[in-house]
Formats: structure tokens, C-alpha cells, sequence
């Protein structure tokens, strides 16, 4: 199938949950052929058929699909003159309805509606009677009936035919025709819309061809859809000589209120940018109201500057016949390229038979059932561009239903092997496969139904895999295998150290290890995977060198023979520098770094006699903090012996006796700041020979 050319015609049209199929009984009718469905929610439908002459194809579409269709339709008319398309206004129906000469919103009744038509040519049929003429209006009579005289009233409709003023009872019209085409068309176009308003989540959109002979046409769109899955089967054997073997099944919803028949579907691994944008919806953009000006001056303008003349360049290359290479080809072209024949499915479909002759020998119900003996993929799979598709042709699914579609059916390489994770298990290993994709398809993300020895061993789910690379799977828990990971030690030892400018700079290493004991009571050899977490900054050390390491995970193996222990210990170490300023160190920081033996023998020697700097400064503080404490004491005797002096007589002996003693104190005071002062001189200069000291100390 060729891919689409250039958009021709109008685009109007809505998209959403699914294709919509066009009405069978519309002539012309264009059917879905092609279907694209991506991993990113959204999909590609085309329809294609034969019109001739002047001929229209309605697709109906959710209200919520036209935004989608608007951005994408796609519209080819081989041969034509081009196709018009056409779809519902967004407005409400009370105003879509208000916008025809005959306003039929208000459900008017008859004699109401006669009553918008005033002046219009009509012909009436009354009994056996035509009259032809003009409305003139419409009153109410009252009338007499009965035996009681009870009044009621009736609509008379006033014609003027032949000069005439004819009034009619309206309940004696048996026919009315309107005369005017024009407003006949026009109440006809009113029911239409009323008709087209009744579901309201539905929207027709109609694309009109021209009348030029019998062609072939084609309609193509992007909507959201259902996002198509993937479930698969591994199946691994009992011995070493079958290989495992890897069965994926597509499962795809048609969420449409169309079926699809004979369609080719294409599965496409990829996912496209895609967004919404409202089209559908009438946007009034307010324009200011300028008065005019007389005899003013027209001011300069200016003009952004346009886009290069690419599109310009395109129309006349292809109004002179010349093709115009574009940058870069839709995914609708790429799509739509004609896909080979499914000769690998139906080679597959014979070795699958093969296989089931050759089990045919024993009994079915005693032995394990093959999930490979029967199944062969229908999907012939690419690569197109930076995407993967799988292509199935002849796909029949009805409306609101869902299908699994075989699209692998391989050998797939596998390496069996236990995995362990503290944080997932404390104390066993997981039952796990390392998958190779070793087949030229991409995997899609997935669960994967593990099947060991021909009965099901669990559960496991599979990321993207593309061809060449490969993943860890884990299924089961490994309960044949006992890990104890609680055996962790840290240490903790100064490296190295040194002294710049009266600054100590010591080196301190921290050094972790983990310990892995593994205790096998299985039969047979197992293949151990350990995931030991990754600490920033840290380095492993003494350690056997990971198989892989990821952001966050160092994986180690660990070969574990039957019923025997195996340690694997891992090594990790932080180098980290500290710093400290040994002149307002205190002394134990100098008494620590002493004792510390990684420090060298001379940069300890320096701090040793920086540490009896320390203490005589030291001392000399803690004299000059005794002599102060000494004349506090002493002052506030002398505050008590100052306060008796206002109760003792003058001349008595009592007072004699507190004369003498604030005298002495005198006397110890003056004495004790001689002392303090001595102390204080000597604290500062053993200061300044400490700092001088540190200061021009250097030790490398």
C-alpha cells in the first residue's frame, strides 16, 4: 500500500477512542483497511474504496475524537478534483436551530410555526378543496357547542388567494405544502440538525467528492486508542540440550463501535509525541472599537520577519510537474510502506507441526503440556526508523472486543542463576533467569509466565528489551538456599596526618565490611547473583571484581556447589580529611593525637611540645582564675564588715577589731592583683609563644 500524498480537502473532523467506520448504506462507502496502534496510546486508522462521480462518505465520530481528527485527517482523491469535508458546529443546538429562517427550538406547535411564516406561498388542502396563497396570519375564534352553550376556541389561518382573503379553520387542513423551495430547504435543513442532535456524543463528518468518475480514496487519522500490551511465555527445559524458548502474544482492544474486517493491523513499539489541541471549539477573538480620526497622520509600520519560502518553493515545483523533496517523511508514510510476504510465519507454523508429530508418541495426558508445539507468530516484525513494528494482515475483531495475537515465537538465550538482595529477602535468593534477546524483535515491556520443566515455577516482568541486550528476571523464591547477610563491621583509623600553618591535617579511613554466607541443600550447582548496595563516595577494596554495576547495585556471583558454604565478602573504605586549628584546641585534642600511632613520629613530636606549651599556658590561666576567685571572696567580706559599722559605737573595741580586719584585706588584696597582674603578663606571653610556635609550624 502506497503511502498518503499531500493533504487534499477541508479537514474537520473527530477522533477518540477508536476508528469510526464509515455507514454501509452510504454509496461510496469507504471501509477501514489499515490500522497502527502505537505503545503510546494512540493510533492510525485508514479507510480506502472506490467512488464514482459526485459521491459523499459519512464517518461518525465521539464529540471527543474531533480535536484529534482536525489535527490529523488525512484525505487522497486519486484522480478527483479534490474532497470537501463538512462536520457539525460545536454550538449548541438551541442556536444552531435559531440560525434558519424557521426557528423550530421551542418545539412550537403548529398554528406557532404558521406564525413565523407569514407572507410564504403555501397550498392548503382542505377536504377535497387546493387553495393556493399567500399567509396572511393566524387568530383565534371562539365558538359555541354543545347543548350547554360551552365556549371554546379554535386557530383560523387568513389566506390571501386571487385578491381574496379565504380564512380556513385549521383543524379542517388535511395538507399543507410550502411553495418556496428555499424555505422548504431551509425547515429541512433545521429537522436535519434536530435529527443530528439527538446523540449528542456522536458526530458525523461527511467528505464530499466531486463528480469525476469512477477513482480510488483514501482517509487517514491519528486518535487516542487503547494502549496495545504484551504477555509472555518462557519455557525452560529440563535438560542442556532444548533451549528455552520465549512465546509473546499481543493483546489489542477494539474499543470502536465499528468491526474490523480483513484489516492490516501493525503493532508499532514506539512512542510518538502526541497532544491535544481544541480545534473543534468556535473561538471569537475581541476586537477593540476605534473611533475615527480625521486628518491623522499615518503612522510607520513594522512587519516580523516570515518564514523561508519552502512551502511557496513546494507549490510551484508542483504546479510545474517537478517533485519537492521534504525534510522529513509523516509516521503515516512510514506506516503505510507495503510489508513483504509472511513466509518466516508459515515456516514457523511447519516446524511447529513438526515438532508436534514427533510428540506424538506418548500419551497426551502424561506429559507436560507444550506451549510452543502449536504456536507460530502471524506478525512479520521491522525496525522503521528509531521505532519497531510487528505487522499481522487478515485481522478480523469485532466491536468492543480484545484479541491475543502471537507476534514471538523464538529461541531466546537464558542463563538460569538465584538472585539476592538483602532488601527484598533477608534471608533467601531469588529463583531468576539472566534473558539475552537473541532474536531481531524488540520486547515490549511485559509480565512474563515462566514454565519450568513443563509446569508453571511463576511470575516475572520484563522492561523494554531491544535486540542484543539483556535482563534479570526473578520468579520464585529460592528456598534451597540460605543466605546470611547480619556479619557487618566498621572501622575506623586515622591514615595520615600532618601540621600547615598551626593546622593539623589528618587523613581518616573508614573502612566496611560485609560478609555473605551461603549454604546450598540443593542437588544441584547453583549460580548465585548477589546485589550489594552502592554507598556515594565509598570505594570497594579487597573485594572480587562485580559483574555489572548499576546507579544504585553491585552485582557479585558466586558459584555455590551442593550442600556446601561459600563466604563472599565485600570490602568498601571512605577516605576523608579533617582539619583542626591547634591554637584554640584544648589540650585533650593534643593527649588524643598522641596517642594515635598512624600520625609520624615528628609531626607527634611537634605536637608534643605544643601540647607542654598548652599546659603552662594552662596553668597560668587557671592562677589568674584562683587569684580572681580569692578577691571576690574578699570583697564581699568587706561588704559584711562595712554594713556592722553603722551598728557598732565609735570608740568601742568591736570596732577597733574591724578596722584592723578591713586593714589586712587591704593588704591581701593589694598582694593578690601583684599576683594576678604576674600571672596574667605570664599567660600572654606563653600565648604569644604557643602561637608563634604553631603558626611557623610546618610538617609535611
Amino acid at each position: 500500500m502506497r503511502p498518503l500524498p499531500l493533504v487534499r480537502g477541508l479537514l474537520a473532523v473527530a477522533l477518540g477512542v477508536g476508528a469510526a467506520l464509515p455507514a454501509a448504506d452510504q454509496p461510496g462507502a469507504v471501509a477501514v483497511k489499515k490500522v497502527v496502534l502505537f505503545s503510546s496510546g494512540v493510533g492510525y486508522f485508514e479507510h480506502a474504496g472506490t467512488v464514482a462521480g459526485a459521491n459523499r462518505t459519512e464517518l461518525r465520530f465521539k464529540a471527543a475524537q474531533i480535536n484529534d481528527v482536525l489535527k490529523s485527517l488525512l484525505v487522497e482523491d486519486v484522480g478527483g478534483a479534490g474532497a470537501t469535508i463538512s462536520y457539525p458546529s460545536h454550538d449548541p443546538i438551541a442556536k444552531t436551530l435559531r440560525s434558519f429562517q424557521i426557528d423550530i427550538a421551542g418545539n412550537p406547535s403548529l398554528g406557532e410555526l404558521l406564525q413565523q411564516l407569514r407572507g410564504a406561498k403555501v397550498t392548503a388542502t382542505v377536504q377535497a378543496e387546493q387553495i393556493a396563497g399567500t399567509i396572511l396570519g393566524l387568530e383565534k375564534r371562539t365558538k359555541t357547542v354543545g347543548d350547554k352553550g360551552q365556549v371554546t376556541e379554535e386557530w383560523v389561518l387568513n389566506l390571501i388567494a386571487g385578491g381574496t382573503i379565504r380564512a380556513v379553520r385549521l383543524d379542517e387542513v388535511r395538507k399543507l405544502t410550502l411553495d418556496d423551495p428555499a424555505l422548504d430547504a431551509e425547515l429541512g435543513k433545521a429537522l436535519n440538525a434536530l435529527a443530528q442532535a439527538r446523540d449528542q456524543d456522536k458526530k458525523p463528518v461527511v467528505i464530499a467528492f466531486p463528480d469525476h468518475g469512477a477513482r480510488e480514496v483514501r482517509v487517514g487519522y491519528v486518535v487516542e486508542t487503547p494502549v496495545w500490551k504484551t504477555s509472555y511465555r518462557l519455557v525452560l527445559p529440563e535438560g542442556d540440550k532444548a533451549k528455552p524458548r520465549l512465546i509473546g502474544w499481543a493483546i489489542v482492544e477494539n474499543q470502536t463501535d465499528n468491526d474490523w474486517a480483513g484489516i492490516t493491523l501493525t503493532l508499532v513499539s514506539g512512542r510518538p509525541i502526541s497532544f491535544v489541541q481544541d480545534l473543534y471549539q468556535p473561538l471569537y477573538v475581541p476586537r477593540p472599537v476605534v473611533q475615527p480620526e480625521l486628518y491623522a497622520s499615518l503612522r510607520p509600520q513594522t512587519y516580523d520577519e516570515g518564514m523561508a519560502g519552502e512551502d511557496r518553493a513546494l507549490a510551484k515545483a508542483e504546479a510545474d510537474g517537478r517533485p519537492q523533496a521534504r525534510g522529513r517523511e509523516s509516521a503515516a508514510r512510514k506506516l503505510a510502506a507495503p510489508m513483504a510476504p509472511m513466509a518466516a510465519g508459515a515456516a514457523m507454523a511447519t516446524e511447529s507441526l513438526a515438532m508436534a508429530m514427533a510428540m506424538a508418541d506418548a500419551p497426551v495426558m502424561q506429559r507436560a503440556l507444550d506451549p510452543s508445539a502449536s504456536v507460530a507468530s502471524v506478525a512479520q516484525a521491522q525496525k522503521i526508523g528509531e521505532f519497531f513494528e510487528y505487522t499481522v494482515k487478515a485481522v478480523d475483531l469485532p466491536r468492543q472486543r480484545s484479541a491475543m495475537l502471537p507476534i514471538v515465537a523464538a529461541d531466546i538465550t537464558c542463563e538460569r542463576l538465584s538472585i539476592y538482595n538483602a532488601g527484598v529477602l533477608a534471608k533467601h535468593p531469588l529463583l531468576g533467569a539472566r534473558l539475552i534477546n537473541s532474536t531481531a524483535n524488540h520486547l515490549l515491556a511485559g509480565p512474563i509466565t515462566v514454565l519450568d520443566g513443563g509446569s508453571y515455577a511463576g511470575d516475572a516482568r520484563v522492561d523494554n528489551v531491544p535486540p542484543g541486550q539483556e535482563r534479570l528476571l526473578s520468579f520464585a523464591i529460592d528456598l534451597q538456599v540460605l543466605v546470611e547477610a547480619a556479619n557487618r563491621r566498621e572501622e575506623t583509623a586515622v591514615q595520615s596526618g600532618r601540621i600547615v600553618g598551626g593546622v593539623l591535617h589528618l587523613k581518616r579511613k573508614r573502612v566496611i565490611t560485609q560478609d555473605y554466607a551461603v549454604q546450598s541443600k540443593a542437588d544441584k550447582p547453583r549460580s548465585l547473583l548477589i546485589e550489594h548496595p552502592i554507598n556515594a563516595g565509598w570505594k570497594l577494596v579487597d573485594s572480587p571484581k562485580p559483574v555489572e554495576t548499576t546507579d544504585r547495585l553491585y552485582r557479585f556471583t558466586l558459584a555455590v556447589a551442593p550442600g556446601k558454604r561459600e563466604v563472599l565478602s565485600v570490602r568498601e573504605e571512605l577516605v576523608q580529611e579533617e582539619r583542626n586549628a591547634l591554637i584554640n584546641a584544648d589540650i585533650g585534642v593534643f593527649e588524643h593525637y598522641l596517642r594515635t600511632g598512624e600520625i609520624p613520629q615528628r609531626v607527634r613530636d611537634a605536637l608534643a611540645k605544643a601540647a607542654t606549651l598548652k599546659r603552662a599556658m594552662d596553668l597560668s590561666r587557671r592562677l589568674v582564675q584562683e587569684r580572681q576567685q580569692k578577691l571576690g571572696e574578699i570583697t564581699q567580706e568587706q561588704n559584711r564588715i562595712r554594713e556592722n559599722f553603722r551598728s557598732v559605737p565609735a570608740n568601742s573595741e568591736l570596732h577597733q577589731r574591724l578596722l584592723k580586719k578591713l586593714n589586712d584585706q587591704e593588704t591581701a588584696i593589694e598582694k593578690l592583683q601583684a599576683e594576678m597582674e604576674t600571672a596574667r603578663q605570664q599567660q600572654e606571653q606563653q600565648r604569644k609563644e604557643l602561637e608563634d610556635y604553631l603558626t611557623n609550624l610546618t610538617l609535611e
